[in-house]
């Protein structure tokens, strides 16, 4: 398992401070994630790298259905979004394009921003300091749709 540095915002952080609407005119993701997170943090994404980790409080990506937030995260390089809670529309979403999305009710209170974690999505743990945390297990079928690159991906693989 390698490190990965920690970006943490707080409840309720919703899918337009992930990507503002006017962003989504833009032709493509790749054009789209500069703007990451810019109403919170105008510079996230030229700090951002691949293989940071996401760490926020409840109800992360609530607001709109817009797939490209979770787009966004992943065409950056975040590794996984690790939250107490999220909002469903936005789970789907992340697991659709092959996001990892981890519910951790605790971690949240212990870590700082750019803190470092080891993420085990297959045992279900990040472990942070001398302490290891329990997380979401994803099920198998989860786990082979985000090994793929996402739905799509599995779905033209002929996994079904």
């Amino acid at each position: 398992m390698s490190k990965s540095r920690v970006w943490k915002f707080h409840n309720d952080v919703d899918t337009d401070q992930i990507i503002a609407s006017q962003y989504l005119l833009l032709p493509n993701i790749d054009e789209m994630k500069g703007y990451t997170f810019e109403s919170l943090d105008p510079d996230f994404a030229k700090k951002a790298q691949a293989g940071d980790v996401i760490v926020a409080g409840e109800n992360f990506g609530c607001g709109s259905s817009r797939e490209q937030a979770p787009s966004v995260l992943k065409a950056l390089g975040i590794k996984a979004v690790v939250a107490k809670s999220f909002a469903r529309i936005f789970y789907r979403n992340a697991i659709n394009v092959g996001l990892p999305v981890i519910i951790c009710k605790d971690l949240y209170d212990d870590v700082n921003e750019l803190d470092e974690v080891e993420l085990d999505l297959l045992a279900g743990s990040i472990a942070f300091g001398e302490k290891e945390y329990t997380c979401t297990k994803l099920p198998e079928l989860m786990q082979t749709i985000l090994n793929t690159g996402g739905l799509i991906n599995y779905l033209n693989n002929g996994e079904v």
